[in-house]
């Protein structure tokens, strides 16, 4: 079965595998989702209620929350570089999008990834 997120409005109703998600950033009372295939979505949802019903509805997700602004799929994060706040998304073939980030949020956020790293070995 698919690890899908559902969200729904009183007029649509959207579903999109975890997988096929690449990030969603905010836009204050809105919040906007990449997709894998480079199409974006503007949801009427803030990132917080977006958060949390990632964490009911997709199960072993690798979602983290970077700063107040920023949720990313980890498995795409290609390049992060504190000093200059560049977080880079890839799947190293079809696309590459480059966010900005605080310097607190990138530490902590590579500071989670070299830790997660470190557990497999």
């Amino acid at each position: 079965m698919n690890n899908l997120l559902t969200l729904s409005t009183q007029t649509e109703l959207m579903r999109i595998s975890a997988h096929c998600i690449v990030f969603i950033t905010s836009d204050g009372n809105y919040s906007t989702l990449m997709q894998l295939d480079c199409n974006s979505r503007m949801l009427p949802y803030q990132l917080g209620q977006i958060e949390k019903q990632m964490d009911k509805q997709l199960k072993n997700h690798s979602f983290l929350r970077v700063g107040k602004s920023l949720i990313v799929n980890c498995d795409y994060i290609n390049f992060i570089n504190i000093a200059k706040q560049k977080l880079i998304m890839s799947d190293a073939a079809t696309f590459t999008h480059t966010l900005t980030a605080s310097k607190e949020a990138l530490k902590k956020l590579k500071d989670f990834l070299d830790e997660e790293v470190a557990q497999q070995s």
